[in-house]
């Protein structure tokens, strides 16, 4: 994401939320344990996680929500995802 549309996003987040603030994040993903406890190390103990897997079992659609001190720190959050392969940010 390019700084400028982090910024505007930045905005909105401060405008939305008053810090520290519950926010909520959804990532779908093949199912893969490895993934999911990756995901869970990035978020930690404090968040709470909700699994759930498609249909067909092939994908697993994973919400977190975690109590979160500033915008800046969401971004570190979706910075960390992002280096892992496979996983789609929603």
């Amino acid at each position: 994401m390019d700084e400028e549309k982090k910024e505007l996003l930045r905005q909105r987040l401060n405008e939305i939320h008053i810090w520290p603030s519950i926010y909520m994040y959804k990532f779908i993903f093949e199912k893969n344990e490895e993934k999911l406890i990756a995901l869970k190390l990035i978020f930690g103990e404090s968040a709470q996680f909700s699994v759930r897997e498609s249909s067909g079992g092939k994908y697993v659609s994973l919400t977190i929500k975690e109590m979160m001190m500033d915008a800046e720190t969401i971004f570190v959050r979706y910075d960390h995802v992002g280096k892992l392969d496979g996983i789609i940010s929603l």
